[in-house]
């Protein structure tokens, strides 16, 4: 009797350590063979965050964060975390265009972020991503610049727009361009006039107006795993284990604003088709979040 007690009492103290050992194995798989780890869960259709393969991160929104911005907006997606600042500035407008004004994208990537970008200048996917939201901005004319002109061919706003990653774990174009339509619609700029005599610029900080967003392009990456199996929202590890990545933006109309493929496995139409179908639904649901985030904010306490 004693003797059964006594093995009893030894299995139930040795189960924490089969686990710990366990979960040890587990990481050293992963950590030998990432392609291998993973392969192991997407034959059951799943990854190892425990995501289905087209399921989305936990995506949250805050706005107005920044006091000195004049307009900021703080996005997470899982674990990968962006704030973008928008700030205005006067200057002269193009001589090409003289009745618009400019918008300035950039995105940094910094040491912080995570440990495989380094200080200094801005490393190459950097100035891909700063590059990326530039053409959104272009294509899918989220807003007119005309509407930043104050007075033809004299003066005008420079909107610069700067996008930081906090937290890097994949997918930051989505994050990236979440961030920016989210500042750009809490950013209020201060009313401006010129002084017919003196000819200066005279700015009103007290009489601020929101600015014009003519579209709303939201992004949705995805990547190509072993040449064959789509992702959606790859976290830093997929995408480092991916034969090809692309983001398609759309805008509420459904129409396509960018694609952004830098090389990897070729798409069938039919999976280009499918990512650009999943990019409409992706759409409607962070619209949706932005939305009730900014009503929110307009809401009295």
């Amino acid at each position: 009797m004693n003797f059964m007690g006594f093995r009893s009492d030894v299995r139930t103290l040795d189960e924490p350590t089969w686990l710990t050992k366990k979960n040890t194995m587990a990481a050293g798989f992963k950590t030998a063979e990432p392609l291998e780890y993973h392969r192991s869960f997407l034959k059951e259709n799943c990854r190892p965050d425990g995501r289905e393969l087209g399921e989305f991160r936990t995506t949250t929104l805050n706005i107005g964060s920044i006091s000195t911005a004049d307009g900021s907006a703080l996005v997470k997606i899982g674990n990968t975390t962006v704030m973008c600042g928008i700030k205005g500035e006067l200057a002269n407008p193009p001589v090409d265009a003289p009745n618009k004004g400019y918008i300035v994208p950039n995105v940094d990537l910094p040491p912080l972020c995570s440990s495989r970008f380094r200080p200094g200048p801005p490393g190459e996917q950097a100035q891909a991503a700063s590059q990326f939201i530039a053409d959104v901005i272009e294509s899918s004319a989220v807003i007119q610049k005309e509407d930043l002109c104050i007075v033809k061919g004299k003066l005008c706003w420079v909107l610069y727009c700067d996008i930081m990653c906090l937290d890097y774990d994949g997918n930051l174009l989505d994050a990236c361009l979440i961030a920016l339509l989210a500042a750009l619609k809490n950013a209020r700029l201060p009313e401006v006039t010129v002084n017919k005599e003196t000819e200066a610029p005279e700015v009103n900080l007290e009489n601020r107006r929101s600015l014009n967003i003519h579209k709303h392009p939201v992004g949705a990456s995805f990547i190509v795993f072993d040449d064959s199996i789509m992702i959606v929202d790859p976290t830093a590890e997929e995408e480092s284990l991916s034969t090809a990545t692309i983001t398609v933006v759309t805008d509420e109309e459904e129409r396509l604003c960018a694609l952004h493929k830098p090389g990897g496995t070729s798409l069938s139409g039919e999976k280009l088709q499918d990512c650009i179908s999943r990019a409409t639904t992706r759409h409607r649901e962070v619209r949706k979040l932005i939305d009730k985030v900014i009503q929110s904010a307009k809401t009295p306490k």
